[in-house]
């Protein structure tokens, strides 16, 4: 799964007594943030950018379970988080920041998943030094504060972040990697998926672990950035802040660091592909309240 997409591996997972698979999972414990956000009441609204249809994969498995199973997964982690002092309390100012941002953003997130009106969207913030930050489905976000402080975010620098993440629940990405997944280990075809859902509907009962270590592929990564983008100055948060971010990025982790994991983009294709997106977000950016 995504982190924003730097490190799959946390210092903090690796030095807990956690599983193997939940070492890969990013903690979102903490505040409810939906019901600040007048989630309920935003209607759907045309796309400013076009990232095409939904893979049709998704709908192999059942949303709702993948769903029930990443908050299962959030709150163990969040337990664990809370007995090694790591979770950030309710007062802290980061968390406080994270989640009004969260409140500009969410309430655009039906225009591309009317599942998120029903979402319990959540934020929490991890003490760590990792440069990571996640969203699962559902709508469980987290950020570590290795991300805030040593890349010294602005608000409109984690407000790309957070859309991004955003974007993989949205568009679902894992729950189309566990479909395929689950169809590739079973040696289901194409043809006989056509023919009922059965073995799949199953697997999607046991993703506990696998859903912890899915991966998402380049495109899932290219989309995630370009709905982020809108999603983020939908909320008045400037989209030219997510080339600063990268730059950001590059910095931190050293230019010939970047292609990480060899799927996803690298640093420098990821600026070129999110500064052609820009002009196609700035109005709305300037239309939500947006100066600069």
């Amino acid at each position: 799964m995504c982190f924003f997409c730097i490190s799959r591996h946390s210092a903090w997972a690796q030095g807990s007594s956690l599983s193997s698979p939940q070492r890969r999972l990013f903690l979102r414990g903490g505040s409810a943030v939906a019901a600040a956000t007048g989630l309920a009441a935003a209607a759907p609204a045309q796309a400013q950018v076009d990232v095409g249809k939904a893979s049709a994969w998704r709908q192999l498995v059942p949303a709702d379970q993948i769903e029930e199973a990443a908050t299962l997964q959030y709150n163990q982690m969040r337990t664990q988080a809370r007995n090694k002092r790591v979770l950030r309390p309710t007062s802290d100012p980061q968390l406080q920041q994270l989640q009004k941002i969260a409140e500009r953003i969410i309430p655009h997130a039906t225009r591309w998943n009317e599942r998120a009106r029903d979402w319990k969207w959540e934020i929490s913030l991890i003490d760590s030094k990792d440069l990571n930050a996640f969203c699962m489905p559902g709508g469980k976000i987290a950020f570590f504060t290795g991300i805030l402080d040593r890349l010294k975010l602005s608000p409109d620098e984690s407000a790309v972040i957070m859309g991004h993440e955003m974007a993989h629940a949205l568009r679902e990405h894992a729950r189309e990697r566990l479909a395929k997944t689950s169809a590739t280990n079973m040696g289901l075809s194409i043809a006989s998926q056509l023919f009922g859902l059965g073995d799949l509907g199953q697997a999607a009962a046991n993703i506990g672990t696998e859903l912890l270590a899915l991966r998402y592929s380049r495109s899932d990564e290219t989309e995630a950035d370009v709905v982020g983008l809108e999603l983020s100055a939908r909320g008045a948060f400037n989209p030219r802040a997510s080339v600063s971010l990268w730059n950001k990025m590059i910095a931190a982790n050293g230019s010939g660091n970047m292609a990480f994991l060899s799927s996803h983009p690298s640093g420098p294709d990821r600026i070129r592909q999110l500064q052609a997106t820009i002009p196609k977000v700035e109005n709305l950016y300037r239309q939500a309240g947006g100066k600069g």
